[in-house]
């Protein structure tokens, strides 16, 4: 039987970075092939943010173009925004009224940014977001929802609220298991390489971004931190840097780090940044160039996302009528 998996990505950066594309993009990519995939570019969840209108709409697109560029494909996958598919925030309503509000209370990310700006200033949607989230995946009864460890918490919230609805109401949503990605190649700051690569670092000068021109990561990966020592050596501890370098470049060229520690035998770090970069440029080029292709015909971009939030209405219209069904609203 064919899986439905759904995951989501928030508009909220220029370009996605090496470590999104590593740390969970590239599976997406796999996970396409034998199953219904449905991929959503979240941008009602970047609302809970600072906004500058212009800048969301334009990283709405570019998100979208990177994903197809990446591997996406719209003919084999569901790819679409959050907002042209209005289910979404009719769900989220249902969520809302059927979560507690200590559930909500104890959600980690809501605790963790709440503290650090002050209650006055922290949005209500910030605390209400993991029930739209829960929607989310509810909404096209999902098998799977691919996430980093770090979602496991929202994960276990939606599960626990489409089974007390299912309990009082009839059944109505599948519930959804996490697929926690794989921990493939951990890529690290290029500046601080004991930091995971994140856009919400203090600079971007460690992070190698998919938009960025190759001279541009040419230049922060021969400016990366590096260790004592001479040796092209993997040892996490010891030489963070230059593990982290290795990763990088045993990851996008597939060889064994094993193979590329013989390989620079004896040669300094110079050398080995150049191959780095060489091997950076080599993978991100052409996916760039997909991308930048695609942004230059925007009317067609916007048919694409269209045509997926079809696709992707056609199935969240049937799991709300069934939800409100249930509920006894009168349809």
């Amino acid at each position: 039987m064919t899986k439905r998996i759904l995951s989501g990505i928030q508009p909220t950066s220029d370009s996605f970075h090496l470590g999104n594309y590593l740390g969970a993009l590239k599976q997406w990519v796999e996970l396409q092939e034998g199953n219904d995939a449905f991929y959503c570019i979240v941008d009602l969840h970047a609302l809970t943010g600072e906004i500058e209108p212009a800048l969301l709409r334009k990283r709405i697109l570019t998100s979208a173009a990177q994903l197809i560029a990446l591997g996406i494909s719209p003919e084999k996958s569901t790819l679409f925004v959050q907002s042209h598919v209005a289910e979404h925030n009719q769900l989220g309503w249902i969520m809302e009224c059927i979560a507690g509000f200590g559930e909500a209370n104890r959600m980690t990310q809501f605790k963790d940014k709440s503290a650090k700006g002050g209650a006055d200033s922290t949005r209500v949607g910030l605390f209400t977001y993991p029930m739209l989230q829960a929607a989310d995946i509810l909404l096209y009864q999902a098998h799977y929802v691919p996430v980093g460890e770090d979602q496991r918490q929202h994960i276990e919230l939606t599960r626990d609220l489409a089974t007390r609805f299912n309990s009082r109401f009839g059944e109505t949503f599948r519930i959804p298991e996490g697929y926690i990605l794989k921990s493939g190649a951990k890529i690290y700051d290029l500046q601080e390489p004991t930091n995971k690569m994140s856009k919400s670092s203090g600079s971007t000068a460690g992070v190698l971004e998919i938009l960025d021109t190759p001279e541009a990561n040419a230049k922060k990966i021969k400016s990366a931190t590096t260790d004592a020592g001479r040796e092209i050596k993997f040892d996490e501890k010891e030489k963070p840097g230059i593990s982290n370098l290795l990763s990088i470049h045993s990851a996008l060229s597939g060889q064994k780090i094993s193979d590329l520690e013989d390989d620079f035998a004896g040669k300094g770090y110079g050398d080995f940044k150049a191959a780095v970069a060489e091997v950076v440029a080599d993978h991100l080029r052409p996916i760039r160039d997909r991308a930048l292709e695609l942004l230059d015909d925007e009317q067609h971009l916007v048919q694409v996302l269209h045509a997926g939030a079809d696709k992707a209405r056609a199935v969240a219209s049937a799991t709300v009528a069934e939800s409100y069904k249930n509920l006894g609203l009168v349809l």
